[in-house]
């Protein structure tokens, strides 16, 4: 959160405090109708500036790009998934879960078999 955010956070409480102050002090022996009308401003004020910053915050989220970049230490080959029965290039759309396990069926020879994960070492 930046500091103008804090600030004015903090200026709106001020401003809805005093306002409540200033409108419940109106019904005491000492208060006067027209504090009613400073209170009310107060309150609409620190209200106002709630909603002005919540506003603003999303303007600014709505402009919020998240890009990603991934760096790899040094040359990368890409492995090609074959099929075990007839070697066909297997491809992402022949991957299905099923029970929790990572299932391909090959489109050539309709094999289907669970995929393992083999240690990189």
């Amino acid at each position: 959160m930046s500091a103008g955010k804090t600030i004015a956070y903090i200026a709106s409480g001020i401003l809805i405090f005093f306002g409540i102050l200033f409108v419940w002090g109106a019904f005491s022996p000492e208060g006067t109708p027209s504090w009613i009308i400073i209170g009310l401003i107060s309150m609409i004020g620190g209200f106002a500036l709630i909603w002005f910053i919540g506003k603003r915050a999303k303007r600014e989220a709505e402009k919020l790009q998240i890009i990603q970049k991934i760096e790899l230490s040094g040359d990368i080959n890409l492995e090609t998934l074959t099929c075990r029965q007839c070697g066909g290039v297997l491809s992402s759309d022949n991957i299905k879960m099923m029970a929790g396990a990572p299932v391909v069926t090959c489109p050539y020879c309709n094999a289907s078999y669970q995929l393992t994960e083999e240690p990189k070492w």
